[in-house]
């Protein structure tokens, strides 16, 4: 079963939280960097995560088309079909998504999965994210509230976002400050609207000092006892020991410690897009400076078509792609966890 259903998806969270692990969840925007995630997951051994944002979604519909909905649905229904080639198990999600998005992308994807199990099959992803970061955490609440609601109706987790991740991605971006750490009192406002699971499963993006882009390890200054602070203060209000499933945004630049210290406090999810997205084009431009003169024309010669082929440099992008992967899944302690194992 390659796709989690609803239910190995569930017992995939389970675990990661039992064992202390999390599952590297992959951006793609196109077959061949899905293939690279399903390759990586593969070679580590590990399930995981495959996820499409608004960007994503877009370019994979045709960079002329740009329609988020289209693209989702065509790499899901990719990933359905391929992934029967390979031995893990891996989750379809859809990553950021702000409240000007929510009417293209999210809503229309949920009415696709609510139709697909109202006829006795399986949602199309297993879970979708709402980005409430840029507006205030009331109204964030109260759309994730009416969010929770209809996944819970198709049988799909929801992830949201608790606090403000810091630089740009998919054209949302927010200032390096203060505002990047989530409070106590903002995870208790958090549960009371949303529950503890009895209204429906949610993971929670807890912010604490993360920011998207490029940075040097020891430029990002992470606080992961930030989001210590918030189980215990919440577990302890409400009864329940690490009562969120964490998500690590912005962990590009994090030392290892610190991704583990986040690991340790619940984190189950990491996101992973900026270094993937150099490790598949890494390879591509050491493939065209080696074999310029056979990539390029020159002097009016023919070139090489094995040289230009664009099979030739993407399986070298998949590879690099899918070691960066493997990476991923030792830092998060993931490798070796397959449920499929």
């Amino acid at each position: 079963m390659p796709i989690a259903t609803p239910e190995v998806y569930a017992q995939m969270l389970d675990a990661a939280k039992a064992g202390k692990f999390a599952y590297p969840a992959i951006n793609v925007s196109s077959s061949q960097t899905l293939n690279a995630a399903l390759q990586g997951f593969t070679e580590a051994g590990s399930d995981g995560i495959i996820q499409i944002s608004t960007g994503g979604a877009e370019y994979a519909s045709g960079p002329t088309v740009k329609n988020k909905v289209t693209g989702s649905v065509a790499l899901a229904e990719y990933a359905h079909e391929v992934a029967k080639g390979y031995p893990v198990t891996v989750a379809l999600h859809t990553d950021h998504c702000p409240k000007n998005n929510l009417d293209s992308f999210v809503r229309p994807l949920l009415d696709i999965s609510t139709e697909r199990v109202k006829n006795g099959g399986l949602p199309l992803f297993q879970s979708h994210m709402w980005d409430g970061s840029a507006v205030e955490l009331e109204e964030n609440l109260s759309i994730a509230e009416e969010l929770l609601a209809k996944c819970a109706a198709a049988n799909v987790i929801l992830e949201i976002e608790v606090g403000v991740v810091g630089g740009e991605e998919d054209g949302v971006s927010h200032e390096i400050n203060e505002k990047l750490y989530t409070t106590p009192g903002d995870g208790l406002r958090t549960v009371e609207v949303l529950g503890a699971g009895e209204k429906g499963r949610y993971l929670t993006a807890l912010t604490f000092g993360n920011v998207h882009g490029v940075y040097k390890p020891g430029a990002v200054k992470l606080r992961p006892e930030v989001l210590r602070d918030i189980q215990k203060e919440v577990g302890d209000k409400i009864g329940k020991a690490d009562p969120f499933d964490l998500v690590f945004h912005g962990g590009s630049g994090s030392t290892l410690e610190e991704i583990q210290a986040a690991v340790d406090y619940g984190v189950i999810k990491m996101n992973i897009d900026t270094d993937t997205q150099y490790a598949f084009s890494r390879p591509v431009a050491a493939h065209m400076f080696t074999n310029y003169d056979g990539v390029l024309k020159v002097d009016g010669e023919v070139g090489s078509k094995k040289a230009y082929d664009p099979r030739a440099w993407g399986k070298a992008a998949e590879s690099g792609m899918a070691k960066r992967i493997v990476e991923a899944c030792e830092h998060l302690r993931s490798k070796g966890t397959s449920l499929s194992a």
